[in-house]
């Protein structure tokens, strides 16, 4: 069992290809280092960041690009410094693919490398210290240092490990982080593929109330089978900032238009509440008053996926609970449709790409 020497993916050339124009093609990943590995990939979940970056919405894309950032497969190859995965193993990969890793970094020293400033490098469109650029899961195989390689359970099915990687840990991070549990009243924003996993993880981790806040009711029915205990629809429920002012201790807001009304949300947080950012606009947040946060003592802030150790520590909990992500599977050749599909906010609500046949790949 080993990788061959050229890989083959669904690459992106240009910002129009993020609608439906990928093309199956070999390109050469960066050179095998004694702390890499490659992976057979099965499977690959489709992230919002996936077209975000297909048509440069967050700055310049290096093309050609193979995006995906939700991968599981395979080792088939493995580095000779590599010592904690075997030759066959179930793996996962994330949205980051390397840090600087060094002593002296405050963020990799102390276990949050999804912070490094110094070496951050994304699993696609993004640059390695030698200069070679990621490529990412929509493809046959992938090649990443180990360090950035997870262990998945064995009780948890591929088909849903892999939108726990980006999708799943970006919501479990703040959750976790922020206190998230008995006691606490958690609002999660938008009902999609992040927002989704907000409201399972909320309600798995024991939280008094979880409440569903989207623009219209056409969640409503899907959130509360979640564990959704409330659902507020901000275009249709009038005066909902009112009647649920100071109800909530913690909110993730998982959008990605800077069309949101943050005053509203900032109004249902209690006192000492907190509001974490986890959607990435292409433009700015909307402006809001000082005194949304002074009166009552509340914070605003962000976070950013989740280190190695935070998303296996998330992928146990997952097991241990009994997480189920909402998944439609989709075949790798069927990428493009998936790709215009997953822009059209069709999915319910995390597409994941599957690997069957890659000749076949190559005719369409």
């Amino acid at each position: 069992m080993t990788s061959p020497e050229a890989f083959h993916g669904w690459l992106g050339h240009a910002p129009d290809s993020a609608q439906g124009k990928l093309k199956w093609e070999s390109f050469t990943p960066k050179p095998f280092a004694p702390t890499d590995i490659d992976i057979k990939v099965s499977h690959c979940g489709i992230c919002g960041t996936d077209i975000h970056t297909l048509r440069s919405g967050w700055g310049p894309t290096h093309y050609p690009v193979c995006v995906g950032h939700e991968i599981v497969g395979h080792v088939v190859r493995i580095g000779s410094s590599v010592t904690r995965i075997s030759i066959g193993e179930r793996i996962g990969v994330g949205a980051q693919a390397g840090s600087c890793l060094k002593d002296d970094c405050e963020e990799c020293s102390s276990g949050m490398e999804n912070h490094c400033a110094k070496g951050f490098v994304g699993t696609y469109n993004g640059r390695y210290p030698d200069g070679n650029w990621s490529f990412g899961g929509y493809a046959d195989y992938v090649r990443v240092p180990s360090h950035f390689a997870v262990k998945i359970p064995g009780s948890i099915p591929s088909a849903d490990a892999a939108p726990m990687l980006c999708g799943g840990i970006t919501v479990y991070a703040p959750l976790k982080k922020n206190g998230a549990g008995p006691g606490k009243r958690v609002g999660i924003v938008g009902v999609g593929g992040l927002g989704h996993f907000g409201v399972l993880f909320a309600k798995a981790l024991g939280c008094d109330k979880v409440v569903a806040i989207s623009r219209s009711r056409s969640k409503e029915k899907d959130s509360i089978s979640m564990g959704a205990d409330t659902y507020i629809a901000t275009s249709e429920d009038k005066n909902w900032a009112k009647i649920h002012q100071r109800s909530l201790d913690l909110i993730v807001s998982t959008v990605s238009s800077p069309d949101m009304p943050l005053s509203g949300y900032l109004r249902l947080l209690r006192t000492n509440g907190q509001f974490i950012q986890v959607g990435a606009p292409e433009d700015k947040l909307p402006a809001f008053s000082a005194g949304a946060l002074i009166g009552k003592g509340c914070k605003i802030g962000g976070s950013q996926i989740g280190s190695p150790r935070e998303i296996e520590e998330m992928l146990r909990f997952a097991a241990d609970k009994k997480v189920k992500p909402w998944v439609q599977q989709r075949r790798m050749g069927d990428v493009n449709q998936a790709v215009v599909d997953m822009e059209a906010g069709k999915a319910r609500y995390r597409y994941v790409l599957v690997n069957d046949d890659f000749e076949d790949h190559a005719k369409l």
